[in-house]
């Protein structure tokens, strides 16, 4: 697409003042240009993700620089090039992590950040990939230390990031543990390949896997819960077990036993993605071509998609997120010439 065909403006979704999700409303914005190792994509698809939801209560402002509109996954086609883009050419698919300007036609972000969609993968299925995949593998492969042979407890397994961590952890050998909240949630993760799927509502997931790794306990620990998880998951990992915390939906203030991560010999971690540098998000997604790109081009993974919404509908795919009734992804898609189209 050459510069010229690009419309001066769009119609995004921008956050009107913090609140609800009626705050979530169409705005006409400047279509952005691409700078220097940028690629401007025309977004297809974009993925929904708590941290979306957090930017538009007001808690998650974007990093400086980053656009204010929300969306921190896309997918797409390149529409233009940047000074010094080598790797992609106009027309290419793409799928790509972004700081935030997802909820629009139109979205720039660094070469090294955006990756090929996988084949065989339609644009809305793509999009649904970036934000959970590098989540995934930075805390769970990287942070986490998880290799095959050992034992992996992800909390809130239902959602993108713990369907994700599912697949990807028996995809890499590991045996996967997963904890929801419902029958209908336990039933999926078994069926993404947990070995074993405790509903908290009903048991104690502390027991649960004693009982499931024989007194032993599970060597990593995903949590996005906090509160008094904190304290609970280091009794339920076994010794030199990792604990790697990515929210704290229970709150972020919690009392624990020291003494138990000194016998234990445990490390507790965490990370944020949003405000990394594009240079450490460019080597996370070398990696993930290298190690996850196959499964995904070969189909043995693929991403959970629980429902489609168009972007116009942004607010109500917020109120599915904050309900939590979803299992896998939602996913917003672009109209060109509908409302939050051109």
């Amino acid at each position: 697409m050459a510069t010229g065909e690009l419309p001066a403006t769009m119609t995004a979704i921008g956050i009107a003042a913090p609140g609800g999700p009626d705050a979530l409303v169409p705005q006409s914005r400047p279509v952005p240009r691409p700078g220097p190792g940028e690629v401007l994509v025309e977004v297809a698809a974009a993925g929904v993700n708590r941290p979306d939801v957090m930017q538009r209560l007001g808690r998650y402002p974007p990093p400086p620089g980053a656009s204010d509109i929300p969306g921190l996954e896309i997918a797409g086609r390149v529409a233009l090039l940047g000074e010094g883009v080598s790797r992609w050419r106009v027309g290419d698919a793409v799928c790509a992590l972004v700081a935030g300007g997802g909820y629009a036609p139109f979205c720039t972000v660094h070469e090294t950040n955006a990756l090929p969609v996988p084949d065989g993968m339609d644009l809305t299925t793509a999009a649904a990939i970036p934000e959970t995949f590098f989540t995934v593998w930075t805390n769970v492969f990287e942070r986490g230390g998880l290799r095959p042979g050992q034992s992996l407890l992800v909390h809130g397994g239902t959602s993108g990031i713990g369907t994700t961590a599912i697949m990807l952890g028996k995809a890499f050998g590991a045996r996967v543990f997963a904890t929801a909240g419902s029958p209908e949630k336990c039933a999926a993760m078994l069926k993404l390949g947990a070995a074993r799927a405790i509903d908290y509502r009903q048991e104690d997931f502390v027991a649960a896997v004693r009982d499931a790794t024989g007194g032993k306990g599970v060597d990593v620990i995903l949590d996005m819960v906090g509160g008094d998880y904190a304290a609970r998951n280091h009794e339920a990992a076994a010794m030199d077990g990792r604990i790697v915390q990515i929210a704290f939906l229970k709150g972020p203030k919690v009392e624990i036993d020291l003494s138990r991560i000194m016998l234990k010999r445990l490390v507790h971690t965490g990370s944020t993605l949003r405000s990394r540098s594009v240079a450490e998000k460019a080597a996370i997604a070398r990696v993930l071509e290298e190690r996850v790109w196959p499964l995904l081009n070969f189909g043995a993974v693929r991403p959970v998609i629980h429902r489609v919404l168009p972007l116009s509908c942004a607010g109500e795919a917020h109120v599915l997120m904050e309900e939590g009734s979803h299992i896998g992804k939602i996913v917003l898609t672009v109209d060109k010439d509908g409302p939050g189209g051109r």
